[in-house]
């Protein structure tokens, strides 16, 4: 979370919408990934 902050930080994003934001964000990257995975496998 530290690196996601940082990176929004350094682009201008305002870091309270950010770590608003960011769960969301987190949880779609990881089923999208289980996803592929499960296409890889399968």
């Amino acid at each position: 979370m530290g690196t996601a902050l940082a990176l929004a930080s350094a682009l201008g994003v305002c870091s309270i919408a950010t770590a608003e934001i960011l769960p969301a964000i987190e949880a779609v990257m990881v089923r999208k990934i289980n996803e592929q995975m499960d296409q890889n496998n399968g």
